[in-house]
């Protein structure tokens, strides 16, 4: 499943000129004029929220992004849903207006489901080749649907609500239990670490709500990731088939997100993966930051994961995206303002070319920007505290920058 980790950029095109581009871009965002962090949250939330809830404008958002890639649609969907949760843990006050936008983006992807099926979000290779579970259940479905509902419940919990998370959980389970590896299938005998992930985080959020215990099968994942799904880098790998054989080596398009939901699942390996991502993928230079899609000893094709890749600086928008979104998860404030003030180069790309707003690649990478520039409470709820008594309202406590990371 060649994943939607996302192409900020992909839109400059042809890659004859992306080393003048690049570099260009990157002087130009040295003396572009910035808004602020918050300011830019707060505009690209309340900008792509508007776009959902406005019919006509969310159904042109949707033939966009499926023209790209349908899973782009759920992609896109899980990444708002994240964000409005983020939202509504820290303004309390709005979580009204947040939750009817969750509840919105879950109710209009079970319908889809009801409708399509799992083959609704998924690419047409989805039937080049019998899966290995007869179920043909795609975990990259699953696992997105499952952390949507475990979000929204963390905010504020629903009894229906809570009845949908505890059925997709309990799929995402016997998908586990059935997996002759223990990688359950995104594609046939295709398993992504950042759809396995993404589905272990619903699945400890079920537990945080519901007293339940998956300790041995997040347990069982993580001690076989250490052992069988590490790349000769130390770095894990991103694609494997069922039996465990890997497909596809470390990815910077999957392996910042993998190293941010591993948080939720085993802090140790999550520190190790990034502080092994920063040293082989992050760049910087005159106060920017950027990352790479490949490290040493691994190098893939050029696809819709890493985006085009800009020669001699070796940025992928892709990677560079979810590196924002790994840096703050981790508390590596440093590294987050540096590739914040990186942004200042799609600002740039934007205001020379506005028709590159209406791109698949684009509204793509704006939720998993968003996603960057939201995250933290919903996930150190999760790490550090039980819901409220009676409300599930969660107090998230005050982060604190991690030590040890690279400087």
């Amino acid at each position: 499943m060649r994943h939607t980790l996302l192409s900020v950029l992909r839109f400059v095109g042809l890659s004859a000129l992306t080393t003048c581009l690049g570099v260009l871009l990157l002087l130009g965002g040295l003396f572009a004029s910035r808004p602020s962090e918050q300011a830019r949250a707060e505009g690209m939330l309340l900008a792509q929220a508007a776009e959902w809830e406005d019919p006509t404008r969310r159904a042109a958002s949707i033939r966009a992004l499926r023209s790209g890639n349908p899973e782009f649609d759920l992609m896109r969907r899980t990444f708002l849903a994240l964000s409005a949760a983020e939202r509504g843990l820290t303004h309390p006050d709005e979580a009204d207006r947040w939750l009817a936008l969750v509840d919105s983006l879950i109710a209009t992807t079970e319908a889809d489901l009801a409708a399509g099926g799992h083959r609704h979000f998924l690419l047409g290779y989805a039937d080049a080749k019998p899966w290995v579970d007869p179920t043909e259940r795609s975990l990259f479905v699953d696992g997105e649907l499952a952390l949507m509902l475990g979000a929204r419940r963390m905010v504020r919990d629903d009894p229906e609500v809570a009845a949908a998370h505890r059925a997709r959980v309990a799929d995402v389970v016997r998908a586990f239990e059935a997996s002759p590896a223990g990688l359950p299938e995104s594609y046939p005998d295709e398993a992504w670490l950042f759809c396995v992930t993404h589905a272990l985080v619903a699945v400890r959020l079920a537990d945080l709500l519901d007293g339940t215990d998956h300790d041995a099968l997040v347990t069982a994942f993580t001690d076989q990731a250490r052992r069988d799904l590490t790349h000769s880098s130390g770095l894990l790998g991103s694609e494997f088939r069922t039996d465990g054989s890997m497909l596809d080596g470390p990815e910077g398009s999957s392996l910042w997100a993998v190293a941010t939901n591993l948080r939720l699942l085993d802090e140790g390996l999550a520190d190790e993966q990034y502080a092994g991502a920063v040293e082989a993928l992050s760049h910087e230079w005159l106060g920017l930051g950027w990352a790479s899609e490949w490290g040493p000893g691994w190098r893939g094709a050029v696809d819709i994961d890493s985006g085009p890749i800009i020669p001699l600086l070796d940025a992928s928008p892709s990677s560079s995206g979810f590196a924002l979104m790994a840096s703050r998860a981790f508390g590596d404030e440093r590294r987050h303002r540096r590739l914040v003030r990186a942004l200042a180069v799609p600002d740039l790309v934007l205001w020379v070319w506005p028709a590159l707003a209406e791109s698949p690649e684009w509204g793509m990478g704006q939720a998993v920007l968003l996603r960057g520039l939201m995250i933290g409470p919903l996930w150190d709820a999760a790490a550090h505290g039980p819901p409220v008594t009676g409300t599930h309202s969660l107090r998230p406590p005050p982060r604190t920058h991690r030590e040890g990371l690279p400087g």
